[in-house]
């Protein structure tokens, strides 16, 4: 992976660029895990690096961690498909260089500042300077606008280059998720001190932003990885997607309601957030299935021996379709329902949800398009699983599904102890936190933890040696 950008079978500027995302997308996934490890050590022990650098810390830099490194692979997935989608090499490229080395600066620096300044004031400057306080969207306002022209950028790239080259239904789909993924960011920047008010806008980024763009997102690369790996009906995969956007983008908003039960908005929310919620999964799951039944059956027709070209890109596809829906679609369903989510709100039952939806929906798609630019960089035909590929998913998988239900189980205790049995006072909450099942928890969760790094490790591993391990077999 390392060498793949400067490889010459890579003849557009633009996939050069997508695999430099891609390389800092998969060193901030490892930072991501290591900090998440970190918490969770903390989590039990709490004096484990006190003072030295603090769980809210660690914590904090997980997660952020988490939705740089995906956006990082998210854009370079897009520099990856634009030649192929449009038939031309993006446009203003050079501008597109200049935004990501200038994300790159901007990102280390923040991550610098998040480790190095974990106490003070909060005051105007530091909201603009150090960390603007608002959970998940803790990067200062600088960095905020920072992140706007980036993505600006970004978009005038896949625009006018769309605008100009041949438009596909999947280029076509991606250029409208990319305004709403762009725009909905900026409801994270409205300031207003009125607390339910200002939590209403917050959940427009940290859940709708997720739940309607980001999952119209893996479905344009789903549809596209199909295409390029297993020869997929484009009109199939087209169809599915336009019934992904218009279930996302309804159900997306409306389910938003289910997190409405806590900030003083109407009651009628509860039950329209709840089901809509559900349905986001399905069209991904259906496309995939659809899909995966016609090569089949096109295969027998002509007697032809199933041919999946890279058997990686494929096991992570596949991974996705089904992790989506049972991380974002039953997980979530879990603790929706306003009759349900009065008790589970706030507990691990929220941890396990988001643990195994981002896991599902998101990582695994992005993993596979990172195998699939590698197998593009190297021109590679068929590019077949090693061992270290195999290890990395069945570890990382195993580790993520563990760690799911560790975290539920620990909700299970928190619900029935904590919330329903005590009453969820502060009293409660710490009566609950000392029972032996989320002692016990806790402990796997960690122990899941390692499995899911030491995956990781193999994953690295075999990112950067199956490349050129291919090209001398073909």
């Amino acid at each position: 992976m390392l060498t793949s950008i400067k490889n010459n079978h890579l003849k557009y500027e633009s996939q050069k660029l997508g695999m430099m995302y891609f390389r800092v997308a998969i060193i901030l996934f490892g930072a991501q895990l290591l900090m998440g490890l970190i918490a969770a050590i903390q989590f039990m022990y709490p004096s484990f690096l006190y003072g030295i650098f603090d769980f809210s810390v660690a914590r904090m830099v997980h997660i952020n961690a988490l939705v740089v490194w995906m956006l990082y692979a998210m854009i370079g997935s897009v520099y990856l498909m634009i030649p192929d989608e449009t038939g031309i090499e993006a446009v203003g490229i050079g501008l597109g260089k200049l935004a990501f080395w200038v994300l790159t600066a901007a990102v280390t620096v923040v991550v610098l500042v998040f480790i190095f300044i974990q106490i003070g004031s909060g005051t105007e400057t530091s909201i603009w300077l150090i960390n603007e306080g608002r959970e998940y969207l803790e990067a200062p306002r600088w960095a905020d606008i920072g992140i706007v022209v980036v993505v600006l950028i970004f978009y005038y790239n896949v625009f006018f280059t769309f605008m100009k080259g041949q438009k596909t239904g999947v280029m076509t789909v991606m250029i409208a998720n990319l305004l709403a993924l762009a725009g909905l960011y900026l409801a994270g920047m409205v300031f207003t001190d009125n607390i339910s008010m200002d939590q209403y806008w917050w959940w427009w980024v940290i859940h709708l932003w997720v739940e309607a763009t980001w999952e119209v997102f893996v479905g344009t690369l789903a549809a596209y990885a199909l295409i390029k790996i297993i020869s997929a009906k484009r009109e199939i995969v087209e169809m599915w997607l336009w019934i992904e956007v218009l279930m996302l983008f309804g159900s997306g908003i409306l389910g938003l309601g289910h997190h409405y039960f806590w900030i003083g908005t109407p009651e009628y929310w509860w039950e329209i957030g709840a089901l809509f919620s559900a349905l986001e999964p399905v069209p991904l799951v259906a496309m995939f299935v659809h899909v995966l039944y016609d090569w089949g059956k096109e295969q027998g027709i002509h007697g032809e021996k199933p041919a999946i070209k890279n058997g990686p890109a494929m096991a992570w596809i596949v991974t996705n379709a089904f992790g989506n829906f049972l991380g974002a679609g039953i997980w979530g369903f879990f603790h929706t329902l306003p009759q349900v989510n009065i008790y589970t709100h706030g507990t691990q039952f929220t941890a396990a949800h988001g643990h195994l939806a981002f896991f599902g929906a998101y990582a695994t798609i992005l993993i596979g398009m990172m195998y699939y630019g590698i197998q593009r960089a190297y021109g590679i035909e068929k590019m077949k699983a090693t061992f270290k590929s195999k290890m990395a998913i069945t570890l990382i998988v195993f580790g993520m599904l563990g760690m799911a239900v560790a975290l539920t189980i620990a909700g299970y205790e928190q619900v029935l102890v904590e919330r329903a049995e005590l009453g969820a006072g502060w009293d409660a909450f710490f009566a609950a936190q000392v029972l032996p099942w989320m002692k016990q928890a806790m402990a796997w969760r960690t122990i899941m933890g390692v499995v899911t790094l030491l995956g990781f490790v193999y994953l690295v591993w075999d990112l950067l040696t199956i490349g050129k391990a291919a090209q001398k077999e073909n």
